[in-house]
């Protein structure tokens, strides 16, 4: 059994160590996939401390047919999506009123000197079906290898990459006609 099963299985007895062990190996990676889909700190902050109270409340339903990093990554995903429905739908801020306000968005990914190509990515992102961004977010922004996008979204390797495909021709459709658009 590896480490981090075995720190589930004493999460699921209310191990406070083994719960800090596994929030501390974790919650930069939580983080991080929360921001990318919210674009905002606070949000994403509320996202990763819903996802480890998740974890330690059903880290007994673990059943191990994956990692722990693929489960993680699955309720962070789905944590983040219910989020940003719940934002949408009450309105209760102006990132989705006229589109994607990325102007005070900064992930900590982006490099300073490339920071309005990733800006414009991120706003691009967010135009993508659901299966897409997670296909992208998980691949490009977190680096996950291919097989664990796979599995974290419950699919075929196949369609992992089909997703990816055309995830990439609309945000180059949508970053050509962007850019395209400044320059005149």
């Amino acid at each position: 059994m590896d480490l981090d099963k075995g720190l589930l299985k004493l999460i699921a007895k209310k191990d406070q160590k083994a719960f800090e062990s596994l929030y501390k190996k974790f919650s930069s990676k939580v983080f991080n996939t929360a921001l990318s889909y919210t674009k905002n700190n606070n949000n994403a902050e509320e996202v990763t401390q819903d996802v480890f109270i998740k974890i330690y409340d059903n880290a007994h339903k673990f059943k191990g047919n994956s990692s722990v990093e693929t489960w993680i990554y699955r309720i962070t995903i789905n944590t983040s999506i219910n989020c940003i429905n719940k934002l949408k739908k009450h309105h209760s801020i102006g990132l989705f009123e006229n589109g994607l306000n990325t102007k005070d968005f900064k992930h900590p990914g982006i490099i300073l000197e490339k920071k309005e190509e990733a800006l414009a990515l991120f706003e691009a992102i967010e135009y993508l079906p659901e299966s897409q961004k997670t296909a992208f977010i998980l691949s490009f922004i977190e680096n996950l290898p291919r097989q664990q996008v796979a599995d974290v979204m419950e699919m075929s390797l196949k369609a992992v990459e089909s997703l990816l495909q055309r995830a990439k021709k609309k945000l180059r459709v949508y970053l050509e006609k962007k850019f395209d658009e400044r320059r005149k």
